[in-house]
């Protein structure tokens, strides 16, 4: 801690200029969408003069100091929204509000056509990626639009299969990712065994993804940063979404309040009456299925420096799922989250967020199986206290620093039988400080320096972790950019490859020290022309400490909890390409990754490196728009990828029972993970109308998913009932149609 102490002192005095020219001027305020007054995040504000500006931050409010007295015109700009364009004139030291009301780019009775325009002058940060919510809805789409599906399609982040929504970003496992909605982790965001995300999105405002080298303001995981912040509520009028697909149906409301909004969205499946006829003529259909999620938000502001806002969310799995005729699988687990947020503008240059944040994980599965019951029970409940500051000094120096602290409970019960098999309970507070700066000491130059300090409890860690990037501006079209950041995760996830609600979060202990890992990123962006753009990034990082439950142990009751697990390291690099056109009839992405991730555990694979399951040689994702005419959109993906490594068996051979009659034939394995599934590759296809049904706007999406039907391999299983052992292809899924309906009202 002293030397923590030392270097934000150091950081003070050196990287804080102390003069400051008194006549200078400032514009400040928020930019908000002018027909729903909903903030808009990472729009661009800038003088067209000087072409000095800003970007507004998560909160929707930007800064633009140290302008000289003079008359200007400003220019704010934002992705689907019409630029806002006013001439203004500042007074020796005067400090401008300046909030901004932005006209969504639309022709009425026409098709909305969102064209997304990446500019240098954006300066979004290496590794981070910005999810237009058309993108979400608008891609053909498994039964119901989801978040995580969609970027999937991205460079850099894998999907396991067909049937999970995990995210598996550069080489990383899913817990490596930190998953935060309105400023609150969620812990196991998925639905229907995993199948699609937890993030409803009609409810979804903005998603900014850090797939590596993040900045100082977050911590807590190896690996990646998905930051989902859900809509406030439209603050100039009451407005509906309905929508009706054949998974599940969804309803989001909105509206004024006085000084503020409000805004609920409801999601409930839709497929028990499908699950009804199907059951009578297939075996193994679930007997119950239902799943619902339930967002909230209210916000309210007291005066023009102070908003207030309270948003919650609650989503359940309950499903029953018989195995033989007096055999079940039953599931029951879900998440709830709260967060208070206070933000306020302290001064001319200084804004702040603090938030106090609720999250609790529950996962109650059991089998029955012959009326004998084995039952697990996981919960995981995480309250904290989190505070950002941002200084804006003047144009060259600007200051970020925050908290987050918090307790950590979790407990797993097992039970066989009626009897308590096994009981773990454990409790963590955990505390964490950074501060970050950026200096820019000409218009081409970016320097940013962050340090983070965590703290864990249980087994007492300390750990510091520095993060630095710079930025060039080679011209108005060309960035490189460079970053490094080492980080701590103090929680691991045993992950189940069936069903997610199997799953089970675990943290570190005495004898369990948390898991670390650099990260070193590369990237280059380039602007083509006014309708492409190239962008590449080359990533490295390292994964030490990691642990995970020993797969040998058959029962963990009575061993100590530094027992229970096996510890490795391992690594991952690659290289991304993104190229997008952003303009005209014929638009979409080409998104491709040449990758390698490497385990290492003295346990496995005789102590050799291993490829996990999620490592892809090659990952290839094109996207395509193509607007047909005013009213109908064709939409396409096509997928290729690698195949997932897996344990290859080699042959069996016939072991006698001396006490029995029977005999044994155990499988010979090749090296673990050591062969490779077929290759992947999938094409969706989707047709999408817009109009006016009764006077309110309407989207109609025909789609096709799998349109020719490949049957990719999901996993091999194996019949030891056969001489020899036979091999049988799991396959995941066939063409498949979706058809939606959607009402604004």
């Amino acid at each position: 801690m002293k030397r923590y102490l030392l270097i934000c002192t150091l950081a003070s005095f050196i990287l804080l200029p102390v003069l400051h020219a008194q006549e200078n001027a400032a514009i400040l305020g928020y930019i908000s969408d002018a027909t729903s007054g909903e903030t808009l995040i990472a729009a661009n504000v800038y003088t067209l003069e000087t072409q000095e500006g800003a970007t507004t931050n998560t909160s929707g409010y930007y800064t633009v100091p140290d302008l000289k007295p003079g008359s200007y015109t400003i220019v704010a700009s934002y992705i689907g929204y019409s630029d806002f364009s006013r001439k203004i004139t500042l007074a020796p030291g005067e400090r401008l509000r300046l909030d901004i009301e932005m006209q969504p780019s639309y022709i009425e009775g026409d098709a909305v056509v969102v064209e997304e325009e990446l500019t240098i002058d954006e300066e979004k940060p290496v590794g981070l990626v910005t999810v237009p919510k058309a993108l979400i809805k608008e891609l053909p789409k498994v039964l119901e639009a989801d978040l995580f599906r969609s970027i999937q399609l991205l460079p850099g982040i894998k999907a396991a299969s067909d049937f999970s929504s995990g995210l598996y970003v550069r080489g990383g496992s899913p817990d490596q990712t930190l998953i935060l909605l309105d400023r609150t982790t969620v812990y196991n965001p998925s639905h229907f065994f995993g199948f699609f995300s937890t993030f409803n999105p009609d409810a979804i405002k903005d998603v900014q993804i850090f797939k590596g080298g993040y900045p100082a303001e977050y911590g807590g995981r190896l690996g990646a940063v998905v930051d989902i912040y859900n809509r406030a509520g439209n603050r100039k009028e009451f407005q509906g979404r309905a929508s009706i697909g054949l998974l599940a149906s969804r309803l989001n409301l909105e509206g004024p309040l006085p000084k503020g909004s409000w805004m609920v969205a409801g999601r409930r499946s839709t497929l028990e009456p499908v699950l009804a006829v199907v059951r009578n003529n297939v075996d193994n259909v679930p007997d119950k299925f239902y799943f619902y999620d339930f967002n909230g938000k209210l916000n309210f502001d007291p005066t023009p420096n102070d908003r207030l806002n309270l948003a919650f969310y609650t989503g359940r799995d309950l499903v029953e799922f018989p195995i033989t005729d007096n055999s079940e699988i039953n599931l029951d687990y879900g998440n709830a989250t709260v967060s208070g947020t206070w933000t306020h503008v302290f001064s001319k240059k200084v804004f702040s967020n603090f938030t106090g944040t609720y999250s609790r994980y529950f996962s109650t599965p059991d089998i029955s199986i012959e009326n004998t019951t084995f039952e697990r029970e996981n919960i995981v409940e995480d309250l904290s206290l989190k505070g950002d500051l941002e200084y804006v000094v003047n144009k060259k120096h600007s200051l970020k620093a925050g908290f987050w602290a918090g307790n950590l409970d979790y407990e797993i019960q097992e039970r066989f039988d009626g009897m308590d098999t096994f009981q773990e309970f454990n409790t963590g507070n955990y505390g964490s400080v950074y501060l970050q700066e950026v200096w820019r000491p000409t218009s081409l130059w970016k320097f940013t320096a962050g340090f983070r300090a965590n703290y864990f409890s249980a087994g007492d860690y300390m750990r510091y972790e520095p993060r630095g990037a710079i930025e060039y501006i080679y011209s108005r079209d060309m960035l490189f950019q460079l970053a490094y950041g080492r980080y701590y995760q103090f929680l691991t996830l045993v992950s189940n490859e069936a069903f997610t609600a199997f799953d089970t979060w675990l943290t570190v202990d005495d004898g369990v020290p948390p898991s670390y890992g650099d990260q070193f990123v590369f990237g280059f962006k380039n602007r083509l022309n006014e309708s492409w753009n190239f962008d590449t990034e080359i990533y490295y990082r390292t994964m030490r400490d990691l642990f995970r439950i020993d797969p040998f142990l058959n029962d963990l009751a009575g061993l100590d909890y530094q027992d229970w697990f096996i510890f490795g390291d391992g690594f991952a690099t690659g290289i991304e390409f993104f190229l997008q056109k952003s303009k005209g009839r014929l638009n979409g992405f080409v998104g491709y990754t040449i990758g390698l991730s490497r385990l290492k555990y003295d346990e496995l694979n005789g102590g050799d490196y291993f490829s996990p399951k999620y490592d892809r040689a090659h990952d290839l994702n094109i996207v395509a728009n193509y607007d047909l005419s005013k009213q109908w959109k064709l939409t396409g993906v096509f997928s290729y990828a690698t195949g997932q490594a897996y344990t290859q068996a080699l042959g069996n051979y016939e072991v006698g029972l001396p006490t029995s009659s029977e005999s044994r034939f155990p499988l010979i394995v090749d090296n673990f993970n050591g062969a490779r599934l077929p290759a992947y590759n999938r094409l969706d296809i989707g047709f999408t109308r817009t109009g006016k049904l009764w006077g309110q706007n309407y989207e109609l999406q025909l789609q096709a998913i799998n349109v020719y039907s490949r049957r990719n391999v999901w996993f091999y299983q194996y019949d030891f009932d056969d001489n020899p052992v036979t091999r049988e292809d799991v396959v995941m899924l066939p063409i498949i149609p979706s058809i939606s309906f959607t009402l604004d009202f």
